[in-house]
């Protein structure tokens, strides 16, 4: 999943955590050491050529399938479950195919999904709107006698000071003063009733939600929904340091981890409660150690923001009387704003959705798929209606971006038939799609005004984002996008030949027990092989 900084476990029991936290920090997930076993019989591949290929393609080709049945077969990860699809973009032959119609779990592949049918369906340019709203204008002296809120649309890239083109809270401040208010009576309202539905996908696991990957899509999300915490030793016998950055942070911290003797080793644990902002640091470490980072989720983003918004107007010579709060679509209509009814007194485009894609694919973020998924079904969630007119009425958007996702595949004669979609990030165990499936919405979106932008958005082998250490002797010639979730790993993509025919690919492993660089080389390997294809007629 993503790349940003280490990740993934911590909780599952106390001890647990404390014997693995460490790991996850440096670098990965946690390894079950396993002797090298002979792998299982080889699934039966599959090869389809053009009726106008001829012999001798059709014997290329079975040099492609034999050459990935025998990268595959011959992996320590042999025994585990392979989905691999190829096709040529260019006549839609399929050139390979083993148990590419099976269901498989796709990791962070899911984006690709939620990315394609967004800039199909949204435009590149669209751009989420954050707005601050007040009942009516200010009255005599600047004073708003109410209320000052803080309305979130869905912003992924929203920050708490200037960054770039972001918006940001340090901006919609600069604006509120300008627009003449010099007092608020009443409170910050940071409100994130636009997007129904779940704090967080479904089937993501408990033991995620506190990380930074696992961060709520709110439709007022702050600074990405995270915050980092650095551990270091200090003098010995006392606690060890642990600072949280930004300061102004919503986390409750208590530290009673210890600085050991030099000889000592880390075992360092650190929890977040679920349903509060309460940390608990603990562990030894020793005083020779290295301080190491971790990076949490927050919870209730929209009250931090709303916090911080405050902040930001007091420092401006605002004066605010009442407090930071919250508020999502639970309140029932009586306690929701009207944006139609309200006046606004600010507001900030974020940048283009080409630009956030963009991001989302190249550092894998889930936060931002999350958040563009329920963009999806809030902004077209006509297209995809539930028949049952109550449920339409109260499915949450990310449902219905799910549906308008399952429309768009089928609109374009892809079956959805088996799909399990629970989310638009892939952290969902839940997610069950094909690499057929995949292949063929590679293929779509590569047909529609948004196939250049969208194939940018794909890591480059050997440069950038998530491959930029991995097919290094393949620089620029694959794009596409990774996923990894323990015991899952996937890459789905395009590959251009040595003769400049582009291949579409996607290769999924579900299962692996073995080591992840293990199931990774063999990825690498069947990619190249791929990247490596050459029609026979570039061989003569």
């Amino acid at each position: 999943m993503p790349t940003r900084r280490s990740y993934k476990y911590s909780l599952l029991a106390l001890l647990i955590l404390i014997a693995v936290f460490s790991v996850r920090l440096f670098g990965g997930q946690t390894r079950r050491s396993q002797t090298p076993t002979r792998a299982a019989p080889a699934a039966k591949s599959k090869l389809e050529t053009n009726q106008s290929g001829g012999a001798n393609n059709g014997a290329v080709e079975s040099r492609l399938a034999q050459a990935i049945d025998d990268l595959i077969n011959q992996s320590d990860a042999g025994r585990a479950r392979w989905g691999v699809f190829v096709m040529s973009l260019q006549d839609s032959r399929v050139l390979y195919s083993r148990d590419a119609d099976k269901l498989f779990t796709p990791a962070s592949n899911m984006k690709v999904y939620t990315t394609a049918v967004a800039l199909d369906l949204l435009d590149a340019d669209y751009r989420w709107r954050t707005s601050v709203y007040a009942a009516k204008q200010p009255a005599g002296g600047g004073i708003i006698d109410g209320d000052l809120t803080l309305y979130g649309r869905g912003a992924p890239d929203l920050m708490s000071k200037s960054n770039g083109d972001a918006p940001s809270l340090s901006n919609l401040a600069d604006q509120v003063y300008q627009a003449g208010v010099r007092e608020v009576r009443g409170n910050i309202i940071g409100d994130n009733s636009y997007f129904r539905g779940e704090l967080f996908g479904e089937g993501w696991q408990w033991n995620d939600i506190q990380w930074y990957f696992g961060a709520e899509p709110s439709a007022l999300s702050i600074d990405e929904n995270s915050v980092e915490v650095t551990i270091a030793p200090a003098k010995g016998g006392d606690n060890a340091s642990v600072v949280i950055n930004p300061n102004s942070n919503p986390l409750h911290l208590t530290n009673t981890a210890k600085t050991g003797e030099r000889s000592g080793t880390t075992s360092i644990g650190i929890i977040r409660d679920l349903s509060s902002n309460d940390v608990r640091v603990w562990g030894d470490f020793p005083v020779n150690g290295r301080a190491f980072s971790a990076f949490l989720s927050v919870h209730d983003p929209a009250a931090w923001a709303a916090n911080l918004f405050r902040q930001a107007l007091i420092s401006r010579g605002i004066k605010v009387a009442g407090e930071a709060r919250s508020r999502d679509f639970r309140v029932g209509p009586a306690g929701m704003l009207d944006p139609q009814k309200s006046f606004e007194i600010a507001h900030a485009d974020s940048e283009p959705l080409a630009k956030i894609v963009h991001r989302t694919n190249k550092e894998s973020n889930n936060l931002f798929a999350e958040l563009i998924l329920r963009t999806i079904g809030k902004e077209r969630g006509t297209l995809a209606p539930d028949p049952d007119p109550r449920k339409d009425r109260e499915r949450g958007d990310d449902e219905a971006g799910v549906a308008v996702v399952r429309s768009w595949l089928e609109s374009r004669g892809i079956t959805t038939k088996g799909l399990a979609i629970r989310d638009g990030s892939g952290l969902s165990r839940l997610d069950l799609i094909t690499p057929e499936t995949t292949g063929r919405l590679l293929a779509a979106i590569a047909k529609t005004s948004s196939a250049t932008v969208f194939h940018d958005s794909l890591p480059v082998a050997g440069r950038d984002g998530t491959l930029t250490s991995r097919l290094k002797p393949l620089t620029g010639r694959i794009s596409a996008k990774t996923g990894t979730l323990t015991y899952t790993h996937s890459l789905s993509g395009y590959a251009k030949t040595p003769v400049n025919d582009t291949l579409i690919f996607s290769i999924m492993c579900n299962d692996a027990t073995t080591a992840d660089h293990e199931v990774l080389r063999t990825i690498d390997e069947i990619a190249a092989a791929i990247a490596d294809f050459r029609p026979v007629l570039a061989t003569k």
